[in-house]
Formats: structure tokens, C-alpha cells, sequence
């Protein structure tokens, strides 16, 4: 039975090293499978918090003075096409061309005179996102609140710049 030879494939050596280089290609294609089906992290930049706040500032300033000319388009221009804005005691108002629709019919009706303010409190910014907390001041003639609150404004950044995308206030003035 023995015959003193020995063949390559009873050799010890060599079928440990067939073992460990098999082990090694199947750790390393098990390594690549799950890399390439697992999701990756993407890095998103880092917002310069101090100029999304200017921006959004501008964006609240350009809104209150096309308010105060009465230029329903130019108010709406803070919108994107697919914005959804939630006002007081209405149904939201969906798309800019429905948000400027309800703009208009507002300030055709608004003889008041008053002056709009927003300012900037908060800002919270995380990618292409930002959210913001503003108040509202609508002064009267005399420049006392005619009506006054807060609201929240969600943003995309869209062809690099902040389009409103989400909006909602409330009044801080009781019922009258």
C-alpha cells in the first residue's frame, strides 16, 4: 500500500496553502459584495450658517417690500413651483401659481396700509435643507402692531439658491 510516493495534492503544505488562498479570494469578494451593496455616507458640505442667515434675511426683505408694492409675483418668487404654503384658518395653498393666486386676492383686498416685517430668529441647515424661524410685525400707520407673530419657512437650495418650499405663521395678536 505504500509505495513511498507521494502525490502534489496529499502534500500538507500545499493543500493548507490551497485552504488559505481559497479562504482569502472568498474574504475578499464577500468584502467587495457587501462594499458595493451597503450605502455609502455621503459628505454633505458644511453650511456657513452666518451667510444662509444673510441670505434668508434678503429673501424676507425682498417678500416684505414686494408685499408693501403690492407685487403679488414678486412675493411669490420666494416660493419654489412646488411649494405648499399652510396659512391661518385656510387649506394649504399648493404651487407658486396657487400662492401667488391667494397673494393677489389678499392684497387687492388690503387697504390697511400696514408695513410688513420679517426677520430672521433661527436658522437650522443641514446639506441643500434649511429651516427658519422667523417673526412678523405688521405695522399700522401709526406704527403700532396691527398684527404680529411668528413662522416657520423650510428651504431647499435649488440652482444655488435658498427657494421656500414649506411655509406656515401664527399670530401672537388674541382673536378679535
Amino acid at each position: 500500500m505504500c509505495s513511498g510516493k507521494t502525490t502534489l495534492s496529499a502534500h500538507p503544505t500545499n493543500n493548507k496553502t490551497r485552504s488559505i488562498k481559497t479562504l482569502a479570494i472568498l474574504a475578499t469578494i464577500t468584502t467587495v459584495i457587501f462594499m458595493a451593496c451597503s450605502p455609502r455616507e455621503e459628505k454633505t458640505p458644511a453650511v456657513d450658517m452666518e451667510k444662509a442667515k444673510t441670505e434668508i434675511q434678503a429673501l424676507e426683505n425682498t417678500y416684505a417690500a414686494a408685499e408693501l408694492a403690492k407685487d403679488a409675483a414678486g412675493v411669490a418668487a420666494y416660493y419654489a413651483e412646488d411649494a405648499v404654503s399652510y396659512n391661518r384658518n385656510k387649506e394649504p395653498t399648493i404651487g407658486r401659481a396657487a400662492i401667488q393666486e391667494r397673494i393677489a386676492k389678499r392684497i387687492v383686498a388690503d387697504t390697511s396700509g400696514n408695513k410688513p416685517t420679517y426677520t430672521v430668529v433661527d436658522i437650522f441647515a443641514d446639506g441643500n435643507q434649511l429651516v427658519e424661524i422667523g417673526s412678523f410685525l405688521q405695522a399700522n400707520l401709526a406704527g403700532l402692531p396691527a398684527d404680529k407673530g411668528y413662522y416657520m419657512s423650510c428651504f431647499e437650495k435649488r440652482d444655488g439658491k435658498y427657494q421656500c418650499v414649506r411655509d406656515m405663521g401664527v399670530t401672537t395678536l388674541p382673536a378679535k
